[in-house]
């Protein structure tokens, strides 16, 4: 049917009101749903659709931020995994007790209950299949080492060779990110998660072992 000579304009469509900080928002709401669903279920089980749910948004807006579930889980390993594991090593060293020193930085790491699933869970459950997840473990692994062979260095009663530093640190970043990884075993199977006095006896053998190589 043709249009009167009279009529007016078409109406203007309204479409969602943007502005940096509702952007913003959404983005948050968006990583935070995919964070906690990712962790709970896993990366290939949950759908866009689910996020898109749990962080009440239109999945359509899912997609203006990440064209793909991929783009989340890499925005999520390179936003929340931590530039550096520590800030302050000096706070952890207690001079001339190395096993102490690294229980303290354990501690402070806290790799096993940390606030964030990315560290805690998703990084474990993905790393074999996802490039980006197995490039920040990696880099947090190298950064770990190193923190590692500090502190040692910083609490020995002796100095001790730069190669024995870096084989006990590796020794020690091995079994604790070996620890860290057993929460999913433990969630799927039970395994027992391990106490203070079991990280204490890693940290001497450790300790241990670096004094007798010296």
């Amino acid at each position: 049917m043709p249009t009167p000579r009279n009529a007016g304009p078409a109406p203007r469509r309204v479409g969602r009101r943007r502005s940096k900080k509702v952007d913003g928002d959404a983005r948050q709401l968006i990583l935070d749903a995919a964070e906690r669903l990712f962790a709970a279920n896993g990366f290939d089980a949950t759908a866009t659709a689910s996020i898109a749910e749990a962080a009440a948004v239109p999945k359509g807006l899912v997609f203006y931020y990440f064209p793909t579930k991929d783009a989340i889980l890499s925005a999520l390993m390179a936003e929340r995994v931590p530039p550096q594991p520590l800030d302050d090593l000096d706070s952890v060293v207690v001079p001339g007790d190395p096993a102490k020193s690294l229980v303290n930085m354990d501690a402070a790491l806290n790799l096993r209950d940390h606030h964030s699933s990315v560290l805690r869970v998703i990084m474990w459950r993905e790393a074999d299949t996802h490039p980006d997840v197995r490039k920040q473990l990696r880099r947090m692994r190298d950064q770990l080492m190193d923190a590692t062979a500090r502190v040692l260095a910083a609490s020995a009663p002796a100095p001790v060779r730069p190669g024995t530093l870096r084989a006990c640190a590796a020794a020690w970043v091995s079994a604790m990110l070996a620890i860290a990884s057993t929460e999913r075993l433990h969630a799927l199977d039970g395994v027992a998660l391990p106490t203070a006095d079991e990280i204490l006896n890693v940290a001497q053998v450790v300790a241990a072992g670096m004094t007798h190589m010296g």
